[in-house]
């Protein structure tokens, strides 16, 4: 009978492990440090502390993998309930809901427009026009006519021309033509303020005409379905008939409140430039612009006719 062949034997794993300590039952303990498992690297020299790799399967990560997802998935969901909400707020509106919409851009483009305007008009910066003012009341007109020089401010475009027109004109034609510069400054820097104006009138209105309408859209269905009448059905009606009026009041606010504000800054500017030219008109004229000869010799006119201009 054959003999079995034997069995054939593997090679051990090599681990490496401390050599077994005899303990006081004369056994050995197990090994001192335990093979390295998975997913871990062994510490590059004695006292460091092992390096974990990150690892796909651990909760952290899972739960970071999953919960990043959702985040995105509700923002999406919240945007597309924004934008359905809206839709239906201006398909419901009806035409006085989507004019109201056009006020409300129109508006916030003229708001920006004029502090931008204001911004440039020098409607905050009023420091080159007392300045010139004062050196002009010293006698430094020179100094008073370099400091406004090409300055783009309504203050400083009045105080420049209330300084030339001293200096070369008599005091009736000088006051007038400054005055006809400073309303055609006054006019440029109060531009857009009728639109404003016009907005913050009209916005209400068209808010209660819509309102109006939605009012009359409900009692024509209310009437329609006769003895079957739903009182929710009136009062979804209702509501949403007198969201136009909030609308434009929403709209006539804002309005309302910058013009009232452009206003005050332009009226501001009035008084700072009445101010100044008043003051270039009162102070005394140095030589040589003196009385006498600031008018220079005009060729067929007599003396007496110069010194009555100048007086």
């Amino acid at each position: 009978m054959a003999q079995d062949a034997p069995a054939p034997t593997l090679p051990a794993p090599d681990v490496a492990t401390t050599p077994a300590a005899p303990d006081s039952g004369g056994g050995t303990n197990p090994p001192a440090e335990a093979p390295p498992l998975a997913g871990t690297t062994a510490a590059a020299g004695p006292g460091a502390v092992p390096e974990t790799e990150p690892s796909m399967t651990d909760p952290y990560f899972q739960a970071l993998r999953n919960h990043v997802p959702e985040t995105l998935h509700d923002e999406t969901e919240i945007i597309q309930a924004a934008a359905e909400s809206s839709a239906r707020f201006l398909r419901d509106g009806g035409p006085a809901i989507w004019a109201i919409a056009a006020l409300s851009l129109i508006t916030a483009t003229i708001i920006l427009w004029k502090i931008w305007r204001l911004a440039l008009a020098g409607a905050w910066s009023k420091g080159h026009a007392r300045k010139a003012v004062a050196a002009y009341e010293s006698g430094r007109i020179g100094d008073a006519e370099r400091i406004v020089d090409r300055r783009r401010g309504v203050r400083s475009k009045v105080v420049r021309s209330a300084i030339a027109a001293r200096n070369e004109k008599p005091d009736d034609l000088a006051r007038e033509d400054t005055a006809r510069v400073a309303r055609n400054e006054l006019a440029d820097a109060a531009e857009g303020l009728r639109a404003l104006e016009l907005i913050s009138t009209i916005a209400p209105l068209l808010g209660l005409l819509g309102t109006v309408m939605g009012m009359i859209a409900a009692f024509q269905a209310l009437q329609q379905s006769g003895a079957r009448a739903d009182p929710a059905l009136l009062a979804g009606g209702i509501w949403e008939a007198l969201l136009t009026t909030a609308a434009g009041m929403a709209v006539a606010i804002p309005a309302s409140a910058a013009l009232s504000w452009f206003e005050s800054v332009i009226d501001r500017i009035r008084r700072d430039s009445e101010d100044a030219v008043t003051r270039i008109f009162v102070a005394p004229l140095p030589a040589p612009y003196g009385r006498n000869d600031a008018l220079p010799p005009v060729p067929g006119e007599t003396a007496a006719v110069l010194a009555a201009a100048a007086e």
